[in-house]
């Protein structure tokens, strides 16, 4: 199968996860962009080469597209690029012809603009520093009580700000027209980081009105559709670890745990069954009362049980924390034999981007026609080099980026990981974006 990929941006979970994924399976010949061609957390994406390299694309059977980068230059930019609606309606009418003459089936997704509740501006516009939580409030005040809200924010900055949520908003619009034209063969509108009320949410439910399909989450959605790219039928059930829980809601999310399992196995194009009808079983560490968050120090209770893994095909997901595994519950893992039946371990981030990108990579390995599995092996070092070791552990002794100190940090876990899985990986570590959110695992 020939797959084009076209990224968010250019972080490891955007850009080189795919590609470990997919090299699971030797018959998948994946295409994507050059890495230096995509945006990042200053630069915008160079649209134009990203346009070449898509005309010039040999015959692929699927396009993974975000829309985001080909319109505003990635996700980061969709939010800070001052280009009018007429420029972009312009770039993403190229793109269109473009995608007419390929052939393939288009798997698309576009962001719904977030709203974040803080004063942070590293992924925002500027004034979002200071003006950022006041702007949130007034977009939640308006959505729930329906009424001008009075605003502390400057006249000028909230227009802005109104004005470029409004070009976004039209522009997603356009992908609805397309969508009816059959341009697409899935259409994703994303939000992320939700609240229950807000401009966001007011916008998700206005695309739902005109056939829209909205969803939680947005690192994870390529991998999601790379998932519902490869074709086959498989049944998953979810197992939760902790079922009393199974109703309560995710950090920066706005669904059930359980909803955000089942919706992102039906998008991924799996069956959600029973466990005795089951191909593969779904695990999941959910939380107790609240999920916790060990870099912003919100404990949550651990896991305190036994765990045993199935004969039949398992996978897990880790999200009793976001942004890192539970220590717990790995100790528990370790106990058990990961072995032909395993098809991976996922507890980055949020739980959809742990959710979405775990349901990926099993699927792929479970449909391979040539398995690799050197590379899943490969990829599972990096998940746990990456989910446990540096998100759950050495991330906290780290005050800044640094590549020695974490080598030196990560080489117990190495070691670990590499008897666990019988394999003797030389690792080297680089902060791509110059922040400690997110660390890159070279093998």
């Amino acid at each position: 199968m020939n797959i084009a990929f076209i990224p968010i941006d250019n972080r490891p979970v955007c850009y080189t996860l795919p590609e470990q994924i997919c090299a699971i399976d030797d018959e998948i010949k994946l295409y994507m962009p050059d890495r230096k061609w995509l945006g990042d957390l200053t630069k915008y994406a160079d649209v134009d080469r990203i346009f070449k390299w898509l005309v010039n694309l040999p015959k692929v059977d699927a396009i993974i597209l975000s829309l985001d980068t080909v319109a505003y230059g990635g996700l980061i930019s969709s939010r800070r690029s001052n280009d009018s609606f007429e420029k972009i309606r312009e770039r993403i009418e190229k793109l269109k012809e473009i995608l007419k003459d390929k052939n393939a089936q288009i798997y698309a997704f576009s962001s719904i603009m977030r709203i974040s509740n803080n004063n942070v501006n590293e992924e925002e516009k500027e004034y979002w520093n200071k003006w950022g939580k006041k702007i949130f409030n007034y977009s939640f005040c308006i959505d729930k009580f329906g009424t001008i809200c009075k605003s502390e924010v400057p006249e000028d900055i909230l227009n802005d700000y109104l004005d470029t949520r409004k070009r976004n908003f039209e522009i997603n619009k356009i992908y609805l027209e397309w969508q009816k034209e059959g341009i697409f063969n899935t259409l994703i509108f994303s939000k992320d980081d939700c609240a229950e009320y807000g401009f966001n949410v007011r916008e998700a439910k206005e695309l739902e009105k005109l056939g829209g399909f909205v969803k939680t989450g947005a690192d994870e959605i390529p991998l999601t559709l790379l998932a519902r790219a490869i074709s086959g039928n498989i049944k998953v059930a979810p197992i939760f670890l902790e079922p009393d829980y199974k109703d309560l809601i995710s950090n920066y999310e706005d669904v059930s745990i359980e909803k955000s399992v089942i919706g992102q196995l039906e998008l991924a194009g799996c069956e959600v069954c029973k466990p005795n009808e089951a191909d593969m079983l779904l695990y999941v560490n959910n939380f107790i009362e609240h999920q916790g968050e060990i870099v912003m120090k919100v404990p949550t209770v651990q896991f305190n049980g036994e765990f045993k893994t199935s004969d039949k095909n398992f996978m897990i997901a880790d999200v009793r924390f976001a942004n890192g595994a539970d220590n717990a519950f790995v100790e528990k893992l370790f106990e058990n034999n990961l072995s032909k039946n395993f098809y991976g371990y996922s507890a980055w981030n949020t739980s959809a981007n742990s959710l979405g990108s775990l349901i990926c990579g099993a699927k792929v390995k479970y449909f391979a026609k040539n398995l690799n599995e050197q590379a899943f092996n490969k990829l599972e070092t990096i998940r746990f080099l990456d989910d446990w070791a540096y998100q759950a552990n050495v991330r906290q002794m780290l005050s800044k980026p640094d590549e020695e100190t974490i080598s030196r940090k990560m080489k117990p876990f190495e070691d670990r990981i590499n008897q666990k899985f019988n394999v003797k990986y030389k690792v080297s570590y680089k902060f791509p974006w110059d922040r400690l959110f997110e660390v890159e695992i070279c093998i």
